[in-house]
């Protein structure tokens, strides 16, 4: 008899009650409460479900990987409370909802960032006690990385440089490195975790960092798109943010039309790895035509 595999929305339904057990407000309660407030607004929850879901179809158990799962969504979290900042991209609404410093102010929101950053590991390390210090020890090499200054903070920095056209040389590599970095960094710390405590090899690894690297780049273009194509109801923040600010996307770079024929190849390199290495996951699929339906290709 076939395990029964959990769908998205049971991988979602999962992380929602975890993160809600995690996040336990305590003195000094405001802090608690901006860190909270960001983690459990209402999302896809993509990266922890492709930590889980990556466990899952690689035959671990993905109950192994929940603590791990919820640190990235933490992180993630940290990363959206910082680039909504009035420093960085001043936005006021993300996912239809008042930005973190919009309800508990500028020090607050900065600080809340700055604890679910160092939070995060400590979730790890508290609850994934069937992991072996071994393994914990690379999940947490894995999460500074992808984290830190090689990683989405890296990606965050050249993303700001670009804005107003400061970049007019190398536009195409310095793109890359941006989208790389703030976007397919956390692809890859999500699928590589959930690979690892899984047990996978190194050629695994490898194939699977690789489909992560590919989906994490058309996750960010299919987001250059709806920034130019969507409404605040659909996009849930401020639209048109990125063209305002002269920033370097693949939109600005190389048009609409251009930017779905892109994606759309990326979408088919990314069915084209899982169908080689016959990797069967519906929950990729469907995150994928998820994002297909959205930009309308």
């Amino acid at each position: 008899m076939n395990k029964h595999k959990l769908t998205m929305n049971e991988f979602i339904e999962i992380v929602n009650k975890k993160l809600d057990e995690y996040l336990i407000i305590q003195y000094p309660e405001d802090l608690f409460k901006s860190m909270r407030y960001t983690v459990l607004l209402p999302g896809k929850r993509l990266r922890p479900v492709m930590c889980l879901e990556t466990c899952q179809m690689l035959g671990g158990d993905f109950q192994d990987a929940i603590p791990t799962a919820c640190a990235i969504e933490m992180l993630h979290a940290q990363t959206l409370i910082h680039d909504d900042l009035p420093c960085m991209d001043n936005d006021d609404f993300r996912r239809g909802q008042p930005t973190n410093h919009k309800k508990f102010g500028e020090s607050t929101a900065v600080l809340a960032g700055d604890a679910l950053l160092t939070f995060a590991p400590q979730i790890i390390l508290k609850f994934s006690q069937n992991l072996t210090p071994e393994t914990q020890l690379k999940i947490l090499n894995e999460y500074v990385q992808y984290a830190g200054a090689y990683g989405v903070i890296a990606g965050q920095v050249v993303d700001i440089e670009s804005e107003g056209g400061k970049i007019q040389s190398n536009k195409e590599e310095t793109l890359k490195y941006i989208h790389i970095h703030k976007t397919s960094d956390l692809f890859k710390l999500s699928i590589r975790t959930g690979a690892i405590i899984a047990g996978a090899d190194t050629e695994k690894l490898s194939i699977l960092t690789n489909f992560a690297e590919k989906l994490g780049l058309a996750f960010q273009i299919a987001d250059d798109i709806l920034d130019e194509t969507a409404t605040f109801e659909t996009l849930g923040k401020t639209p048109g943010k990125d063209k305002n600010a002269g920033k370097l996307t693949y939109v600005s770079l190389h048009g609409i039309d251009n930017a779905k024929c892109k994606l759309t190849c990326l979408f088919n390199e990314c069915y084209d790895i899982l169908k080689q290495y016959e990797i069967e996951s519906q929950v990729f699929t469907d995150i994928i035509e998820g994002i297909k339906q959205r930009v309308k290709i």
